[in-house]
């Protein structure tokens, strides 16, 4: 009851939750354009996630496993159905996602068979894998009713059914860690439980068995998603794209959003983007776009890209951007690898690269 009536005076009052303000870029996220300096290393159709073991970098593109190798990318083998989730596994080994509904570990990348398949019921749109200190897999599952490429449906629709589960290969079995999270994006494991992104919620929790999400790093101008360790400990966080006024607006407004749905080609929906700047009939996302023909840096986004340096307690270092009138869009992954940082672009279909020298003593002097 009082939560009830706490949520109406919210949304009476434009507070809490109802609130329609973003968070500005400032402090540690402060914008730059670090990220459209980084290498171009390959150019893909579909570019979904990284895979590290400190030596070989694997790549998922579409229903293809990529290999890159000094310089050389090269084609390990492909799947019936495209790669959701990488993650490198001890002596190897790799753990592979497919269409967000099962987990294959195999010995090695070239495997032909798994040795241990999980395709539990309950998984829907598995997005992120992550090794454990006791060699098990944390897995997120965004949405119990979209698939992983429906994302913008399920922020749209407002759902709250992302999930996190424990894999053990040892036996086999499926542990559910948390649920009814704002499309959970990403874990890495911490302590005795796990950072995870939780989208719709702009933040980071960490999870632990039998105990409720905590939050660890709120309020944030963007969409987190996948995380993995840094070299020099804490993480990398990486952001598909920013918030808007615009898109925080059109969330509280029910009758708009269901129309809209009905009514509107999902590629035009006022909902965030990993590329933009293709059509004339992309919604206008306020203020002046253009500028004499030129967009500004500092103009709404309807598409951005971001990767944070947190520390090992979860709070952001310093922030690498491609703001608004950049292109490298819709950082979805980003893993360390012999001093550089490699990133998957996925609005402009691209693997980057850029080196980690001198970029801590740059931001944080």
């Amino acid at each position: 009851m009082i939560a009830a009536v706490r949520e109406f005076a919210n949304r009476f009052l434009g507070r809490g939750d109802a609130t329609i303000t973003v968070p500005s870029f400032d402090g540690a996220l402060k914008p730059n354009q670090k990220l459209e300096s980084a290498e171009t290393l390959l150019t893909c159709e579909a570019p979904e996630d990284l895979a590290t073991d400190g030596s070989n970098l694997y790549i998922a593109d579409g229903q293809r496993l990529m290999s890159l190798t000094g310089g050389q990318a090269s084609e390990v083998r492909s799947f019936e159905q495209p790669i959701s989730a990488l993650c490198a596994l001890p002596g190897g080994g790799l753990a592979v996602a497919l269409g967000g509904r099962e987990v294959h570990l195999y010995a090695n990348a070239s495997a032909e068979q798994p040795g241990v398949t999980f395709a539990d019921t309950a998984f829907n749109a598995i997005n992120a894998l992550a090794l454990a200190g006791d060699n098990t897999l944390i897995a997120t599952d965004g949405s119990a009713t979209c698939g992983v490429d429906d994302w913008a449906r399920d922020l749209m629709e407002l759902n709250r059914s992302g999930r996190v589960f424990r894999l053990d290969p040892g036996s086999k079995v499926v542990t559910p860690l948390a649920q009814g999270l704002g499309h959970a994006f990403g874990a890495c494991a911490h302590g005795n439980g796990a950072l995870v992104s939780e989208s719709w919620r702009h933040r980071l929790v960490l999870v632990t068995p039998g105990a409720s999400p905590k939050v660890v790093l709120a309020h944030l101008p963007v969409y987190p998603s996948r995380l993995t360790k840094a070299a020099g400990g804490g993480y990398w966080l990486t952001a598909f794209t920013a918030r808007t006024q615009l898109i925080e607006f059109v969330l509280r407004e029910p009758g708009y959003r269901r129309r809209m749905m009905a009514e509107i080609d999902p590629a035009y929906w006022v909902a965030p983007r990993l590329r933009s700047g293709l059509s004339f009939k992309e919604p206008m996302q306020g203020a002046h776009i253009k500028t004499m023909g030129v967009i500004k840096p500092w103009a709404p986004p309807r598409s951005y890209g971001l990767v944070i340096r947190l520390n090992a307690d979860g709070q952001p270092l310093y922030s690498l951007h491609s703001r608004v009138d950049g292109v490298n869009h819709g950082i979805v992954a980003a893993v360390e690898l012999g001093g550089d940082l490699v990133l998957i672009a996925k609005g402009p279909g691209r693997v980057l690269r850029l080196s980690l020298s001198g970029l801590a003593e740059e931001f944080c002097s």
